[in-house]
């Protein structure tokens, strides 16, 4: 089998960049480990930048975001039992809208479906060759049996553990990552959210956030400890220490139900640095992770498909520039969004060696951030996403 573009990942990063190569006319295929159900069943990340729901547009997916997804004008901080609301749209401009990844998936799979495009599910040990020549080769397994892909390009879009940036020699690439020592633990509920916007919370036993993926399915938040298991935090004792991490006020009108899904994800910052290694290129999180205290992962996946994207399409028209500028273009972006994730985590949660001097610092911060309208205004400019160059 032959192709322009072999996609490595079905997740939202990968199959936006073969909807958006195959409406310019380069033809692609993706290839995904997991079965397609598999993929549907992660939950992830639900707020858009503008910039990611304009991709979803031109991809010609945004219909059913439009009509069920929740446009959000503001963000709130909560401290010493008080709320702060942001309000994004009155200082940039712009607003986020809140739509599940999943659902933002499941609109992409069902394009590429539809327009017949080949994707290959429970594709196995796959392997990616030639990338540093200009014959790339990406072979795998299919029940059983060997294939061979022949292609000009290799989009790594396999995620942290993917193939992609392993198959990179190690002197080729630098790696930078921050692990924090903490973790999330995350329930999704079908209850309705405590708040038309998302709440972010410093409290002194920990950060928490209500945050929604409708108006009748809530995914709430507490920061635990990395030595947790989900699986012992029964529902009754989730809701009870997210209404101690609340206000009152707030805790008293808090929606609860039994869970639909219940984990606990670690935090960390990673960059990999170059994202372009001759023919392979590095995509979403194959290429950086975010904490999601900033809601900034699958936005970032998301413009460096847009880059990715437009560097291949003027490629196949006959200009290079954009692709050899990929790399550069995607990590000037990626570093700002890694700069705003670590310091929204750095500011809302409690740091194990913190201490008191670490606790004040973060009270003087936020107390600055809402009485300031600089302050706020650039806090908001990051949240809503800063534009593309």
């Amino acid at each position: 089998m032959k192709t322009q573009v072999a996609i490595i990942g079905a997740g939202p990063s990968g199959l936006l960049l073969g909807q958006l190569l195959s409406r310019a006319g380069v033809a692609n295929v993706v290839l995904e480990q997991r079965s397609a159900d598999y993929v549907l069943g992660r939950i992830r990340a639900g707020v858009l930048e503008q910039v990611t729901v304009d991709l979803l547009d031109e991809a010609g997916v945004g219909a059913r975001m439009h009509a069920e997804g929740l446009p959000h004008d503001g963000v709130e901080l909560c401290f010493d039992g008080q709320r702060h609301r942001i309000d994004l749209l009155g200082l940039t401009g712009k607003r986020v809208m809140v739509y599940g990844q999943t659902e933002v998936t499941r609109d992409l799979m069902a394009a590429r479906a539809e327009a017949a495009l080949p994707t290959v599910y429970e594709a196995e040990n796959v392997s990616v060759h030639g990338f540093d020549g200009d014959r790339p080769v990406v072979r795998y397994t299919k029940d059983g049996a060997a294939h061979e892909l022949q292609c000009e390009f290799i989009a790594g879009c396999d995620g942290f553990h993917g193939v992609c940036r392993a198959s990179v020699p190690a002197e080729a690439i630098a790696l930078h990552e921050k692990v924090y020592p903490f973790g999330w633990l995350g329930v999704l509920a079908d209850v309705p959210p405590v708040n038309h916007e998302l709440i972010y919370v410093n409290h002194e036993r920990g950060f928490a956030l209500c945050s929604q993926r409708s108006r009748t399915r809530s995914r709430y938040y507490v920061q635990c400890s990395l030595d947790d298991n989900a699986e012992d935090w029964s529902d009754a004792a989730f809701w009870n220490e997210l209404k101690r991490r609340l206000p009152e006020a707030t805790a008293a009108g808090l929606v609860t139900g039994p869970s639909i899904e219940k984990s606990i994800a670690p935090l960390r910052s990673f960059v990999a640095e170059p994202l372009r290694f001759g023919r392979l290129f590095l995509a979403g999180d194959a290429g950086h992770i975010v904490p999601p205290t900033g809601a900034k992962g699958l936005n970032l996946a998301a413009t460096d498909v847009a880059y990715l994207w437009q560097g291949l399409a003027d490629h196949y028209r006959g200009n290079g520039t954009a692709l050899a500028h990929y790399s550069a273009r995607a990590l000037a972006r990626i570093w700002k969004a890694e700069r705003f994730s670590w310091s929204m985590t750095t500011l809302m949660h409690r740091f194990p060696d913190g201490g008191s001097f670490a606790r004040k610092m973060q009270q003087a911060e936020l107390a600055y951030l809402v009485s300031s309208p600089a302050a706020m205004t650039a806090l908001a400019e990051n949240y809503v996403g800063l534009p593309m160059d």
